[in-house]
């Protein structure tokens, strides 16, 4: 599998460690950026270019998912999140990282460096590409209402109109 990776200063030092686990386990790893410390850098750009990859990756058929990280994750999740076709999900357990692939078909994991242990940040993500989408009937409806609502805008109608 294809694994697009980025982050920011705070997740440099898993960022390049992550490379070497995920190698090992026999996964193809792009380093978007940083390629260097710089405390002031700033993490949007390299996780939406990892977020980018991920979906042109999808779309021609390559099994791809990401992994960004920072301080919290949280910012680099929203960054993810506003690239069309991606459902990044903050991870900070072992069953957030089945939740987010079993219910959400999430295709990119956002992860907090400074929240977790190297060996936390692991099992997360080795439970992330592990874990198969589940394909259940209602998760892929409400899958199908975000994208349409990516796409288009629409949403189903207001209950209370």
């Amino acid at each position: 599998m294809r694994i697009h990776l980025a982050t920011d200063h705070a997740g440099l030092e898993f960022s390049t460690q992550l490379q070497t686990h995920l190698s090992a386990a026999g996964h193809e790893v792009i380093d978007h950026g940083p390629l260097e410390y710089d405390a002031v850098d700033d993490y949007p750009s390299f996780c939406i270019r990892a977020a980018q990859a991920v979906t042109a990756d999808q779309r021609a058929g390559v099994t791809a998912l990401g992994i960004v990280f920072g301080g919290s994750g949280n910012g680099e999740q929203i960054a993810a999140n506003k690239v069309e076709g991606i459902r990044a999900a903050l991870v900070w357990s072992i069953a957030t990282a089945e939740l987010a692939r079993e219910h959400n078909d999430a295709n990119v994991i956002a992860i907090g460096a400074r929240q977790h242990t190297f060996d936390e940040v692991t099992s997360f993500i080795d439970t992330f590409i592990a874990t198969p989408f589940s394909g259940d009937e209602r998760h892929v409806r409400r899958i199908g209402q975000i994208a349409d609502f990516e796409r288009d805008g629409s949403l189903l109608p207001d209950p209370r109109a």
